[in-house]
């Protein structure tokens, strides 16, 4: 009997012992190991939601009607009234609103309608076709506004809403995520719009396109209409980033124009392996252009422009276009193995 306590100890009070101690460390050492959550969308009563960014973006998203007078047939006199639809972002209370170009050129008469029942007339202000943006102006008080994050970079793979009227249904949301940014546009060669999937119909150009939190990430544009086949594509759609739409918005409000440089190149973006460096390779050159003049030729890379590094073709572009005409710019690239330099005069982009 005298073995019992010892018994006791050995196979009861050590292991058990022995189990809390074990415990305590997978406790201590568990948020560690833990694979971190990804940010959920909040949740109401356990279901995920967007409720609060459509609500925080819609009132600010205008449906557009504009209407012409045209005249098809020679041989009748009496005109027609052709009738256009979009959609539109109000950008200020100053009553400045955003759209695609294509919904507002040429036409007689423009009316936007707010989701509080408002109808008003507005005015062209101007418009910029490389982008397929135009700026309203209407009057009117208590407007709302789309909120906005000037910080905002849109990333591959980020939630995104666009929110308009298609077909004249009613304001829609749709929903998807950024497929890829940077991409060519598709009526011009402006390299610098945003694809996603989110659905872009007939009524929706023009409108919003917002994150999980309902600020603005770009203007819807268009949808990938492809010559290759004639069945209808789906999942690609377009829009123009939230800076660059204000930066245009806001150089038509004050000058009226989009006035862009012009280098007179065209380049894609290239990893130059034997200096380990990105940049533009190019593969033409306007023979006109401020480019030739300066002495650059195709197959030049170019890996500096201005003293700033060049690491995708938007990024060159940007600097380009942003650049007055009549200033020079100092251009920095590789012709085969040798390092070069070259100042190029900007000039104005012709649309």
């Amino acid at each position: 009997m005298s073995q019992t306590p010892q018994i006791f100890v050995r196979y009861i009070v050590k292991p058990a012992l022995f189990g809390l101690l074990i415990a305590a460390v997978v406790l201590l050492v568990l948020p560690w190991i833990s694979p971190q959550q990804t940010p959920s969308v909040p949740t109401d009563n356990g279901l995920v939601s967007f409720s609060g960014a459509v609500a925080s973006a819609s009132p600010a998203v205008v449906n557009i009607y504009t209407s012409q007078e045209v005249r098809e047939r020679p041989y009748d006199p009496r005109p027609r009234t052709a009738v256009r639809l979009g959609s539109g972002v109000i950008m200020d209370q100053r009553g400045f609103i955003l759209t695609a170009k294509h919904v507002v050129s040429e036409v007689d008469e423009i009316r936007v309608a707010l989701q509080d029942g408002r109808v008003l007339s507005a005015q062209l202000i101007g418009s910029d076709q490389l982008t397929d943006l135009a700026v309203l102006k209407t009057e009117a008080d208590n407007l709302p506004v789309i909120p906005t994050n000037s910080d905002l970079q849109p990333r591959v793979g980020d939630v995104v809403l666009a929110i308009g009227n298609p077909y004249n249904l009613g304001q829609t949301v749709t929903q998807g995520i950024i497929s890829a940014t940077g991409r060519i546009g598709m009526s011009s060669g402006y390299s610098d719009f945003i694809q996603m999937d989110a659905a872009i119909n007939e009524g929706n150009s023009g409108g919003a396109l917002v994150n999980s939190r309902g600020e603005l990430v770009g203007i819807n544009n268009a949808s990938y209409q492809s010559q290759l086949t004639s069945r209808a594509t789906t999942g690609i759609y377009f829009a123009v980033p939230y800076q660059l739409a204000v930066r245009i918005m806001r150089q038509i409000i004050s000058e009226g124009v989009v006035v862009r440089g012009y280098l007179g190149i065209t380049a894609e973006q290239h990893y130059d392996t034997y200096h380990q460096t990105r940049g533009l390779m190019i593969t033409a050159v306007d023979p006109q252009g401020p480019a030739a003049r300066a002495g650059i030729q195709a197959g030049d890379f170019i890996y500096e422009i201005a003293g700033e590094p060049i690491r995708a073709v938007n990024q060159g572009l940007d600097i380009v276009a942003d650049t007055p005409p009549g200033s020079e710019l100092e251009i920095n690239f590789f012709r085969d193995l040798r390092r070069m330099q070259t100042t190029a005069r900007i000039e104005r982009l012709r649309e």
